[in-house]
């Protein structure tokens, strides 16, 4: 079966010579490339390397999106590769997060050709997993920062809201292999290093220049995702990551039963905004009992969104679709009162104070007294939180399933996130 890379990554000349690198180390290897920098016009720029060729089509789409880029030309191009290659690299538009492209892959139902039945990319492929180029001088400042993708040139979409933090921490911590672009070097890059060892522990790193046929995820260890899509219940450290200081670099896990206090848990969400590279979790509040929020943060942009239900009430169905390894989680921390209802979050902070973020997040939950009150008085509590809500604040509104049209959007969740 045709093996399928996906490399992400926004330094261009990095990312240019890996796929060098790559020709180098396979010179069978295609190349296939997606341009959306005129998406916004509704044109996307494919790029197709082959051994003796290199073609070039332009391509217009009747609705210029990511999906309709997906749906409409990268499935089908990977189908007709598959069997006919034995390796294809899939080189993302600097833009895209791995995470959400490698749900398509896995899911999006489309009609081959030929005579096939409807299938999935990965049912024609495989998969191999996921390989970052990052600049390790520049990475963690763009990690930790504030500038939105079309600020630095990223991204045209008007809808694009993501910070570039976002799309740094999203490409990385997805990533099977990291690539560097130089040696981490002393001083600072020792936090740099700090941080990849938290955030994508079981990912080796390669230099773009010197790189072995670890670069197209061959010898990776079991922990690796391998392009798979993570779940809002999966444990939270992955892949045993140090948890003692390192650089001025510290990881906190937050772990309560209680309910949150909704006005409260708005205030001390802050606390998740500065000197944090990365925090998620997952957490319920008074006003929501059945409700899972998925929190996630990157830099200075966070987003919080339904994700789901708590089997706590479910009916049997819903324990039925949950699958054996949540239902099982749930009855090992089963509480009399709370079910499966609790509130796990991690953070790797590289500046702020791991115990005034625990302080700032226990405060946030409901008092003894609050607690005696009941749940009929919890429902008039202030709830300022919306089913999709974005710090620094913006008016929230319901949403529905997440979908490829919002680059913003992982589709393995069910609220916007």
């Amino acid at each position: 079966m045709t093996e399928l890379v996906v490399l992400c990554g926004t330094e261009r000349d990095g990312v240019d010579a890996t796929i060098t690198r790559m020709r180098e180390l396979d010179p069978g290897v295609v190349v296939l490339h997606h341009d959306l920098r005129d998406l916004g016009r509704g044109l996307v720029h494919r790029r197709l390397r082959t051994r003796g060729d290199d073609e070039r089509t332009v391509l217009e789409l009747a609705h210029g999106c990511v999906s309709c880029t997906i749906r409409e030309d990268v499935l089908p191009t990977l189908a007709a590769l598959a069997g006919t290659v034995d390796r294809v690299v899939l080189h993302l538009d600097p833009r895209l997060e791995p995470e959400p492209v490698c749900w398509a892959l896995g899911s999006v139902l489309f009609e081959p050709g030929g005579g096939r039945e409807p299938c999935t990319a990965v049912d024609l492929v495989d998969l191999r997993g996921v390989v970052a180029v990052l600049d390790p001088d520049t990475w963690l400042e763009d990690a930790t920062g504030e500038a939105t993708l079309p600020e630095r040139g990223l991204s045209t979409l008007p809808e694009d809201e993501r910070t570039v933090a976002q799309l740094a921490v999203g490409q990385a911590e997805f990533a099977d292999v990291l690539v560097l672009t130089r040696p981490i070097g002393p001083g600072g890059a020792d936090r740099t290093a700090a941080v990849l060892d938290r955030l994508c522990p079981t990912a080796p790193r390669l230099l773009a220049g010197r790189a072995d046929h670890r670069v197209f995820c061959d010898g990776l260890g079991p922990g690796s995702r391998r392009g798979v899509p993570g779940g809002v219940h999966d444990p939270l450290l992955r892949g045993t990551p140090p948890l003692e200081p390192d650089s001025g670099v510290r990881t906190l896990v937050f772990s309560a039963r209680r309910p949150f206090h909704p006005d409260r848990l708005h205030d001390a969400i802050d606390s998740l905004l500065d000197g944090v590279v990365r925090a998620r979790g997952r957490v319920w509040l008074a006003t929501r009992p059945d409700a899972v929020l998925w929190v996630e943060s990157a830099g200075g942009g966070m987003r919080i969104g339904h994700a789901g239900d708590w089997l706590t009430d479910a009916d049997e169905q819903a324990w039925t679709e949950a699958g054996d390894q949540r239902r099982a989680l749930a009855a090992l921390a089963w509480h009399p009162r709370w079910g499966d209802r609790a509130q796990d979050l991690v953070a790797i902070c590289h500046e702020a104070d791991p115990d005034e973020i625990d302080a700032a997040l226990r405060s946030a939950l409901l008092t003894d007294a609050e607690i005696a009150a009941g749940e009929d008085a919890w429902t008039a509590l202030p709830d300022p939180f919306g089913w999709a809500h974005d710090e620094p604040c913006a008016e929230a509104e319901p949403v529905g399933p997440a979908a490829l049209d919002d680059p913003t959007v992982r589709p393995d969740r069910e609220g916007d996130l």
